[in-house]
């Protein structure tokens, strides 16, 4: 294991990328003390400015919910993705704001509204695309015993997404507990071959690597423009979908599923076999897809989620958009790079294993752009956190700096946390017709 906030990236490496001292100054005085994941975040402080100033509304600012539920539902949240850092942050943000301690020693000790979040918590985390209608209308319908209003529910909704996106930063960065955490452990026990030991591959494998991502970078972008150039469709609207499926029913092995012997989180869960569950291969009975053109974030959700609870759905959007358009115009050695296809393909990549469909992208750039060990690590930390270890996270981008795996990260973090939250947005739209 590393020294500081990470057990992934060397404290020198740390050191070497520079955390800016203004964001750090920032996230002190706004919570008191710099936490591990802001420490690693500040490797991209235009987006940790964004995340601070969301993370701050979330739980900290006016709205229709208690301050203390809104941890204890963070809470529930992170329990579901074993992730006993952010179970153990917000356990103290609880007490903080006044929460009952018996809470924090099992479901039963909550009251029945918190309760009844379970089966969306666990939806939301796992297999958020089985999200109906009927769900938000156990919830918020007159009839409901105990009924949440529709701007209680949002906020509760954003609050479990929120956390389960922020399991996966926690597990693929690799964040380590806070000194002042008690306890458990960020990591589930693995071997220790597991998870102190790197593979060591020859430099000269990492450099190749990198020369070919570049190389079908810049065949990719000529592709493309002649395209345009040409207005002619490379393949037909069935070959598109063809592509798309064969990406998403995909076999990519993670790790074995078994949940930590934290019993202390096991209490806080219902149902903790429940799981993410691979798409069954094209012609057996699947989730249909969700087509981005039928619901969206830009054209859907950002105004519902305004409506319900103001202004979130604007911290939310400039997040989200901060990552799309975050680049330093480099990559590995390289300088000058234009990143955008390869920053494209990882977000529609993590959407196409949520069930999203975009019929204007050709899903065939994900195979030539993604390699194998990058696969396997973007699927893992976005659908199955808890899996990720040390391994995983070194096996990709050999040659690449920590600062671009982190920013990898933020992709999945954002890219899951819109795929997730679509889901429950288009049920609330639903409902209120």
């Amino acid at each position: 294991m590393t020294s500081g906030p990470s057990a992934f990236i060397p404290s020198k490496e740390m050191l070497k990328e520079g955390p800016d001292q203004d964001i750090l100054i920032e996230s002190f005085l706004s919570l008191g003390r710099v936490d591990h994941i802001t420490m690693v975040m500040a490797l991209h402080h235009a987006y940790l400015s964004c995340f601070l100033r969301t993370q701050h509304a979330l739980f900290e600012l006016d709205g229709p919910l208690p301050h203390h539920w809104r941890h204890y539902i963070a809470i529930m949240a992170a329990a579901r993705h074993q992730c006993s850092y952010l179970v153990q942050q917000h356990s103290a943000g609880f007490l903080e704001a006044g929460g009952e301690e018996s809470w924090l020693s099992g479901l039963e000790h909550a009251p029945t509204k918190l309760r009844s979040l379970q089966t969306l918590n666990k939806l939301l985390a796992h297999r958020p695309w089985l999200i109906a209608q009927q769900h938000i209308q156990e919830l918020v319908c007159p009839g409901a015993e105990p009924r949440w209003s529709l701007a209680e529910l949002i906020h509760a909704v954003i609050l479990m997404a929120h956390a389960h996106s922020l399991c996966s930063f926690v597990w693929g960065c690799g964040i380590k507990p806070e000194p002042d955490h008690i306890g458990g452990y960020t990591f589930a026990p693995h071997s220790p071959s597991r998870l102190s030991h790197s593979p060591h591959s020859p430099l000269a494998d990492g450099v190749m690597e990198v020369e070919v991502l570049m190389k079908r970078m810049v065949e990719l972008q000529q592709q493309q423009l002649q395209q345009q150039e040409e207005e002619e469709e490379e393949c037909t609207q069935e070959e598109m979908v063809t592509r798309f499926e064969r990406e998403r029913s995909e076999s990519i092995p993670t790790g074995t599923d078994m949940f930590a012997s934290h019993s202390f989180m096991l209490r806080l869960v219902e149902d903790p076999g429940f799981r993410y569950e691979d798409f069954a291969p094209r012609g057996e009975q699947a989730p249909p897809t969700m087509r981005a053109q039928d619901y969206s974030w830009e054209d859907h959700g950002f105004s519902l989620v305004n409506r319900l609870l103001p202004d979130m759905g604007q911290l939310l959007d400039e997040k989200f958009q901060v990552v799309s358009d975050l680049t330093y115009h480099r990559m590995a050695m390289h300088e000058g790079v234009d990143t955008y296809t390869l920053r494209k393909a990882l977000w529609n990549y993590i959407h196409c294993l949520y069930g999203i469909r975009y019929d204007d992208y050709d899903y065939g750039s994900v195979n030539v752009l993604l390699e194998r060990s990058l696969k396997v690590f973007v699927k893992t930390v976005a659908c199955h956190p808890e899996q990720t270890t040390a391994r995983v996270y070194c096996s990709f981008w050999r040659h690449f700096r920590h600062s671009e795996k982190v920013h990898a990260n933020l992709i999945v973090m954002e890219a899951r946390l819109q795929a997730a939250l679509l889901y429950p947005l288009r049920a609330i739209t639903h409902y209120m017709r």
